[in-house]
């Protein structure tokens, strides 16, 4: 699994698109914002913590389709589904791999981000904490969506369609953290749920993962 894990990783170094581009989009959404809603303290600062959890879930979409589309391209993927390696670990090393290009990079940056958007200071450790435990559940969610759609046309656009609202409890529960830490309230509910349901997908979805992919492949 290590071996697959640091291959995708230099896959994605070499091909580009990997780390560059969720930030990209990321700056960009930020950027945008206060132009459409104004650059009124008062109206930025209510709405940061979900724009910025948007704008990550939005940025980790975007590469989702590459998770398997070039392996599959290449012929690669057959034999590295009939390698010793279980199915299972498979789909957990290639979720792993997108979370360290896209998530990782996306966790850190958007704090930094988040004072484009006047959020409280005091909610920028929890932004921080609640995009480190919720986005391991986007790329194992992504990684699902990206098996069930292997091979089909247009496969980004049904793949954003069926992966969208399965990422919607993800986005209520991260973005309340985010925004329960800038108004000083209880935060154990929605960290206890965010990270339930990234304990859930991490338990659950390597298994539907590897049972898609060996359907895809016959």
């Amino acid at each position: 699994m290590r071996a697959l894990v640091l291959r995708d990783l230099r896959l994605a170094l070499r091909a580009g698109g990997g780390f560059g581009l969720g930030l990209a989009f990321l700056l960009v959404v930020v950027l945008l914002v206060p132009f459409g809603v104004g650059p009124d303290q008062a109206l930025l600062r209510p709405v940061a913590p979900g724009i910025l959890w948007v704008g990550a879930l939005l940025a980790v979409l975007l590469s989702l389709e590459r998770i398997f589309a070039l392996d599959h391209e290449d012929g690669s993927l057959v034999l590295i589904m009939t390698a010793p390696i279980p199915g299972e670990g498979v789909a957990l090393a290639k979720a792993g791999a997108h979370w360290l290009t896209t998530g990782v990079p996306i966790t850190l940056a958007a704090p930094v981000l988040a004072v484009l958007l006047d959020l409280a200071p005091g909610a920028h450790g929890w932004l921080l904490l609640s995009l480190a435990i919720g986005t391991p559940a986007l790329s194992m969610i992504g990684t699902f969506g990206a098996a069930v759609t292997l091979g089909l046309r247009r496969g980004g656009l049904l793949l954003s369609l069926l992966v969208l609202p399965l990422y919607v409890p993800t986005l209520i529960f991260g973005a309340e953290v985010v925004r329960r830490g800038a108004e000083g309230q209880p935060l154990a509910v929605p960290l206890l749920m965010l990270g339930g349901i990234t304990l859930g997908a991490l338990a659950l979805l390597p298994f539907a993962t590897a049972w898609v992919l060996r359907v895809n492949l016959r």
